[in-house]
């Protein structure tokens, strides 16, 4: 079962995609995680994106998907995997379309988890980190048991600036610019499936079990 998780930041696509991932004992890919491992290992996929990372420069798309490619293709992908972060832009999707299609292979789902921009904006700025141990909460969905403590080490809690509404606001603009056209091309593909991005956690996975099967 081969999965792409779309959705807005902060629509919870991570946390579904780890869910996802645990039940059907299937990899969790994000890009990040590609880049940090190859770096680490000394590849030379990893000393090509170290170059540009280095510089404070983007990725190239192909050398992305060669990255994400060379992934999906060790055993432990066998039975499927969960993409979370990539493709992001239409470049990528058919980039990956086509590196998969040369190993037989094509993606089952897309899933896009939908919430409007308006909850992201209320749900991030809610969010507050620890200066001392980097725990985060959420002022509604998780309080601190004093305010403005954390719960771990008594450190005082702050909001940071990639939750400032003016930050979340920007950060979306581009998803809607650059992101946001895939759901029209998995919807041609025959493969987007769409969840209610607002209910509870649980309620929102059960949704997508449903669509993925038991």
């Amino acid at each position: 079962m081969k999965i792409i998780m779309l959705g807005a930041p902060g629509a919870g696509k991570g946390t579904q995609a780890k869910k996802i991932a645990e039940k059907y004992q299937i990899p969790h890919i994000s890009t990040g995680d590609i880049f940090r491992a190859n770096i680490k290992n000394g590849t030379e996929l990893g000393k090509k994106a170290k170059t540009y990372m280095d510089q404070g420069l983007l990725v190239p798309d192909e050398l992305v998907v060669d990255l994400v490619v060379d992934r999906v293709g060790q055993e432990d992908c066998t039975k499927g995997y969960v993409l979370d972060g990539f493709p992001r832009t239409i470049p990528q999707a058919e980039a990956l379309d086509k590196a998969l299609a040369e190993l037989g292979q094509k993606m089952d789902f897309a899933v896009d988890v939908e919430v409007p921009d308006e909850n992201i904006i209320n749900r991030m700025s809610g969010r507050r980190a620890c200066v001392g141990c980097g725990a985060t909460y959420h002022l509604v969905y998780a309080p601190t048991k004093m305010e403005n403590v954390c719960d771990n080490c008594g450190g005082e809690l702050v909001l940071r600036d990639d939750d400032k509404p003016e930050t979340v606001k920007k950060r979306l603009d581009v998803y809607h610019e650059q992101t946001q056209p895939l759901i029209e091309y998995y919807t041609n593909s025959g493969i987007l499936k769409t969840v209610d991005g607002t209910a509870d956690i649980g309620d929102v996975f059960a949704e997508i079990v449903g669509i993925l099967g038991a």
